[in-house]
Formats: C-alpha cells, structure tokens, sequence
C-alpha cells in the first residue's frame, strides 16, 4: 500500500556524509583541473573565495531549516516568504540543476572507466552505474543513508590518506625533483592568467561545493532536525574547505600546473609521477566512487525537490506517491534524464561535454543559491516583525553578509557571459527562467477557470 509521507530516519552522521558526498564529487576529483587550467596556482584563492561563499550560505540555510525543517527546504521558503512564483521558479531550477549534475558525474565516470578499459564505450558504463544507484535510491532512505555513508567514508578517508602521502612526500623531496613551492610561482608566477583568471575559477570552485545544500534538503527525513542540521552544517563546511584547499596545495607542488585538464583526473597524474606501484589505479577506483557517491546524493536532491512541487500541486501529482518504503518511486524515475542527456551530450561533444554539462547545471544551483540569500532576507525581516521565537540558530553580520553572498552570486553569474568554455550558462538560464515563468502564468490562469 502506498501513502504520501516520507519518514525521518537520517541521523546526524548520514546527514553530514550525504552532503559531504554530494559536494566531494568530480569538482574537486576532475573539474580542479579544468580550475588549475584556467587559473593557474591561485586558483588556490578561488577555491578559498569559493569556501566563504558558501559558509555565507550555509549561514543562512542553517537559521532558515532549523526554523523551518521541511523537505524541499529553500523552495518552500521562497514560496512562503517571498511568493508562489520564487517558490516555482527555486523548485524547478534546482531540480534541474541536479538532474544536470547527475549528467556532469556520468560524464566523468565515462573518463575513469576509459583507464582501465580504453576501448569500451563510455555509455556501457553510464547505463551500468545508472540501474545500480537508481535500484539503491528506490529501496528505502536508510539504506540510501548507510549506502551514502559508506561511499562518502571511502572518498573521505582517501583523501586525508593523499594529503599524509603528499605531505611525506614533499618533505623527503630534493631540489632536483620538481616538487615544492617553487611551482607556486614557476612558469607565469601565481598568477599567470591575472585576476581573470581567478577569479573565474570561482566559478569552477562554486560547483565542487554544489551538495552542500543537502543538508537543508534532508532535513524533512532527519530525526531531531534542530540539533542534527546545525552539527551537519558545521562539520560540513570545516571538513569541506579543509581537504579542498589542502588537497589542492599538495597537488600543485607535486604536479605543474600546466599539466592538469579534464583528460586525466589530477590526482590519478600525482600517483603517476610518485611512481607507486598500482597508487594511480587505486585512486582512479577512488574518483570513480567519489563520482557514483556524488550522482546517488544528487539523484536522492532531485528527487525530493519533485516530489515537493508534486505536495503544492506544482507538478503532477502522480509524483508525490511513495512506496510502502517511504520512497517516491515515480518522482526518482524522471530525475534520470540527466544520465540520458548526458550518454547524448558524450556522443555529440564528446571532448567538451564535461565543461558544457557543469556549465548548463551551474545556472540552475547558483539562482537557487542566490535566492537562498533573497529569501533569508524575507525570512528575518518577517520572524522579527511576528515577533517568532527565539532562532536556535543565527547567521552572522546579518544582514551585511547576506547581501554580500547574494551581490557575489549575481557578479560571477554576468561573469560568465564573458567567458567562452562558461557562456552556456546565461545561453540556458535565460530562456530557463523565461520558460518557467510563462508555465507559472498558464498554470495560475487554468486555475482561475
């Protein structure tokens, strides 16, 4: 029998790992080198830049989802503080940035699974993974919490196991060998391509930190949501900006700069070049469940976001059943269809089809990000003028550090227009928007009949 509510069971624990998986996918694994290209060493800074930003808007998120803890957190925020249309347009455009993002992990997998097997097409291995997080994410939300736990633990463990190694490393190193902070400055200096450069690596940064929001995602399926989000929030950021910056430092003292793309993941080029028997085929195992890891929260992310426009009647309501394990079945299928644009997308583009798929699911998580601001805006002008209960939880420098995420967000968003590998961004956004508000209109008007 079926019913149409979803149960809390997800501790603390599988709450911080589910967005420490989402968020530790192929941005850091692969999209850094695209980074490193594009920005040279200072990309570091981006990547700090990138962190801040996103404490600001976990700041926010963390005031809003203990008040506020229901699923499809931000999308319903928007709708209750702002209006019935920001709260359409933050519920579809975050849908669709999952179900890119599911395609952009895909994509990735394609690159991994090609170093071991070089001649079997990419797309056997997209299907292949696909049915196995597709059948774990349709069993129940605990066994998609203990199956996230165990994947993000292995991508975790890993990297604080590559940061001791490069750290031993570069300690034992000699001045011949190459390695050291010498690379930092070597061929350009810090800053070959300018501020430019770095600061659109920002950008790039931004989408290895998508993931993070889950946690205001999952708070409708926590089990003491006051207490669970704020210590999710908390080890999430820490641990999130530790192992990025860490894990990136190490990596350029090991490895020039100029050798990173999106060919071969960095860190599978750092094994190479340590010259450890089999390290460079272990950590391709690693990336490659950092990728199914990233594509399983994503999934779960899109998921629920349908299912919430299907409970305020803004989709289907044929999405909103669940099965007897409290999981929407239905509303998950139709959150594939980025694995299948992804396999087409690898068949037309098949040398830029990373870039292009993180570039299209990018517009979708920074204007959901950007309302995230909007709406925390809305939500403190309204708790204090209803004079709510005391918020268990605060953002700082409110309402300063607010408007200064969202002015942020706005800036790097119009950079993109500027920059060719990422002008796909406003070229998909733009008419996103558009479509979405001319459905809420239709929608609203066959409603008054």
């Amino acid at each position: 029998m079926e019913n149409n509510k979803l149960k809390r069971e997800l501790s603390t624990n599988q709450i911080t790992m589910i967005a420490m998986g989402c968020a530790i996918g192929t941005g850091l694994f692969l999209g850094s080198g695209l980074a490193i290209s594009i920005a040279g060493p200072s990309v570091l800074i981006s990547y700090a830049v990138g962190a801040f930003v996103v404490l600001l808007l976990m700041g926010c998120l963390a005031e809003i989802t203990v008040a506020y803890p229901t699923s499809g957190s931000f999308g319903t925020i928007a709708e209750k503080y702002i209006s019935p249309l920001a709260g359409f347009l933050v519920r579809y455009s975050y849908w669709i940035a999952n179900v890119l993002a599911i395609g952009v992990e895909v994509s990735a997998i394609a690159v991994y699974m090609k170093y071991w097997f070089p001649d079997v097409p990419g797309s056997v291995w997209i299907f292949l993974f696909a049915a196995l997080l597709i059948y774990v994410n349709a069993t129940s939300v605990n066994t998609f919490g203990n199956f996230e736990y165990v994947f993000s633990l292995i991508k975790v463990s890993a990297i604080v196991i590559f940061i001791l190694l490069g750290a031993y490393v570069l300690i034992g190193a000699e001045p011949a060998s190459g390695m050291g902070m010498e690379n930092y400055v070597n061929a350009g200096g810090f800053m070959p391509f300018g501020f430019w450069g770095l600061w659109v690596a920002v950008f790039i940064s931004l989408f290895s930190f998508l993931g993070t929001e889950m946690i205001a995602v999952t708070a409708g399926e926590a089990k003491d949501p006051d207490i669970a989000v704020p210590r999710a929030l908390k080890a999430t950021v820490f641990r999130l900006s530790t192992f990025y910056v860490l894990t990136i430092g190490i990596m350029l003292m090991i490895v020039p700069w100029q050798k990173a793309g999106v060919e071969v993941s960095p860190f599978v080029k750092v094994m190479e070049i340590l010259n450890i028997p089999g390290a460079s085929g272990i950590m391709n195992f690693i990336i490659l469940t950092a990728a199914l890891s990233a594509m399983n929260s994503q999934l779960y992310a899109s998921t629920r976001m349908i299912f919430s426009l299907s409970e305020q009647r803004q989709a289907p309501p044929f999405f909103k059943k669940v099965s007897r394990k409290g999981v929407p079945v239905r509303a998950l299928l139709i959150s594939t269809l980025g694995i299948f644009l992804a396999a087409g997308i690898k068949v037309i583009l098949p040398d830029t089809s990373y870039a292009f798929m993180m570039g299209i699911s990018m517009f979708g998580a920074i204007f959901t990000w950007f309302m995230v601001f909007i709406s925390h805006l809305f939500f403190r002008r309204n708790w204090e003028r209803t004079g709510g209960r005391k918020l268990p939880v605060k953002m700082y420098g409110y309402p300063y550090l607010t408007i200064l995420g969202a002015v942020f967000l706005l800036a790097l968003t119009v950079t993109t227009w500027f920059t060719e590998p990422f002008k796909i961004v406003l070229q998909f956004g733009i008419p996103w928007l558009i479509f979405l508000w001319l459905t809420y209109m239709l929608m609203m008007r066959v409603k008054r009949r």
